[in-house]
Parts: C-alpha cells; structure tokens; sequence
C-alpha cells in the first residue's frame, strides 16, 4: 500500500482512490480525422514504463475529485500530485 495525499483531504490510503488510466503524453488534435488504428493503439496499446509514470486517480472513496499523479512504477513511491479536470466528479 502508499498514500497518495489528496489536495482537499490531505494524506490518504491509496485504497480510497480509484485508478484512472495513465496520462497520454501526445494526443490527436480534435479536428484530425478519426483513425481506427490511431484510437485503438491510444486506447489499449500502454508502454508499461519502469519508473515515474503520469496517471490520473479519482478519490473514489472521499471528495470524489480526479488528480494527477506522477509515481514512480517500480517502487510505488508518489512523487507529485496535481488536482485536474474540473467538473469530473
């Protein structure tokens, strides 16, 4: 287990948060015509990187709020957390 400390709540058990996905490093622009192959590999295709690693983390378990987390993949350890995307509770 880790803790992840929540910018609303403060330190918590990473058992109250819900995995979100890892964060895409480049992204389509919205106006690019839709690649199946492109989509598909974004969607499903992950680099499973050792070391830090951007993901996104809902606070399932209190405020409900999505962050960013940057965490290192080989050892657990939260290097930063970041609050994002306003209106996705």
């Amino acid at each position: 287990m880790f803790q992840i400390t929540c910018p609303w709540c403060g330190p918590r058990s990473e058992d109250e948060f819900t995995y979100g996905g890892e964060i895409p490093t480049v992204g389509a622009a919205w106006d690019a015509p839709l690649d199946q192959d492109a989509l598909a590999a974004s969607t499903f295709m992950r680099d499973n990187v050792r070391g830090p690693h951007n993901e996104y983390w809902v606070h399932s378990g209190g405020c409900r709020q999505w962050l960013r987390v940057r965490r290192s993949t080989s050892d657990h350890e939260v290097l930063a957390v970041t609050a994002c995307c306003p209106g996705w509770t």
